[in-house]
This record gives structure tokens, sequence and C-alpha cells, in this order.
């Protein structure tokens, strides 16, 4: 079994800051990568970020400039610094891990609950 488990989603003004966690554990073997999609009311989910094992980082345009994520290997748990966010950012954000497990041997991708980010005045 493996559990992804978000905190950090709230309400904020337009123009503020928010910063996601979101840490993988269970039965892993290895995490190829880690990141962020979002899903808008009455939109489909979209990337937000992504960062593998080895570091690299790989942003949707929108979030070039304001938003930054990293990751703690050691703890398995990936963030996601947000800045300058707009109402347009008002979403359910998601945490997503590629990882072996020891159950399946095999890459999948695991999701975490989501939580809710609103960015209004």
């Amino acid at each position: 079994q493996v559990q992804l488990v978000e905190s950090g989603g709230g309400l904020v003004q337009p123009g503020g800051s928010l910063s996601l966690s979101c840490a993988a554990s269970g039965s892993i073997v290895s995490i190829n990568a880690m990141g962020w999609y979002r899903q808008a009311p009455g939109k489909q989910r979209e990337l937000v970020a992504t960062i593998s094992s080895g570091g690299s980082t790989n942003y949707a345009d929108y979030a070039k400039g304001r938003f930054t994520i990293s990751r703690d290997s050691a703890r398995n748990t990936v963030y996601l610094q947000m800045n300058s966010l707009k109402p347009e950012d008002t979403a359910v954000y998601y945490c997503f891990g590629r990882m072996v497990t020891f159950t399946t041997l095999r890459v999948l991708d695991y999701w975490g609950q989501g939580t809710q980010v609103t960015v209004s005045s």
C-alpha cells in the first residue's frame, strides 16, 4: 500500500503565497518522479510541475517564474511553493508519485487525495 498525503492548501488573497507539501509512504522501492497537477471546476486536470529523482524540474508555462517545486528524497516528500497567486490558480491540487513498490514491482503513478487552493479577495 502506498499513500500520498498533501497539506498546505487554503484561502489566499491575490498576490499572496502558499506552500504545499506531499509525503509518500508505504511499501516503496523507489520513486522516479513526483509532482503536482491541478483541476479547476469544469476543467480537465492539468500539469503544474514535476521533479525527477535526479532533481530535473518541469513546469507548466503558467507556473514558470511563480511556482517552485522541490523535493526531499530522504523523506519522500515533494513541495510546491506558489507565489504571486492569481484567482485563476484556484483549483484542487493533486500530488502524484511515479514509483516502484514492493507490491507490484512495476513503475506506476500514485495520487494523493487533493488539497483545495482558493485565491480570492
